[in-house]
């Protein structure tokens, strides 16, 4: 009998000092999106948010041009998942990442012109991330555009 309790304790414990802390509700939203100038160096940085990055891939990813971060703007907003958000100026796509050790992992790379927009604009709209270019405006998650868009 005693060593079924000390059995017992031994897989209460070591299950216990497995389990992993959690804290929800999480709210991983920026209010408002962020417009980056990109440096001569392809980087773009937001001191707001500490939080910088290599841009060049992506424009060589949207445009095929090594050099076509030179003097753009990146517009980049978080969802409340944690999930960012990134376009520019006659982007064809919205660029969905996710931060995971150090790197910006591409998420989801969502189609939203053939001609790209000429001044998109991102809103938070809990759940979505609204995307505005003229008078179209995208509603969009992680996985791509929700309906209801204009």
């Amino acid at each position: 009998m005693k060593s079924v309790i000390i059995l017992i304790l031994f897989f209460v414990g070591t299950f216990t000092a497995c389990s992993v802390l959690t804290l929800t509700p999480a709210n991983f939203a920026w209010p408002i999106e962020s417009v980056l100038k990109v440096n001569d160096e392809g980087e773009v940085n937001d001191e707001r948010y500490s939080f910088s990055f290599d841009a060049k891939g992506i424009y060589h990813e949207e445009f095929q041009d090594s050099l076509a971060y030179l003097d753009r703007e990146l517009r980049i907003i978080r969802d409340v998942q944690g999930y960012y958000f990134m376009t520019g100026i006659k982007f064809k796509n919205v660029y969905v990442f996710l931060a995971f050790e150090g790197t910006m992992v591409l998420d989801n790379k969502i189609l939203i012109s053939e001609f790209g927009f000429d001044n998109p604009v991102f809103n938070q709209r809990e759940p979505h991330i609204e995307l505005i270019g003229g008078d179209k405006i995208l509603k969009l998650t992680h996985q791509g555009i929700e309906g209801n868009s204009k």
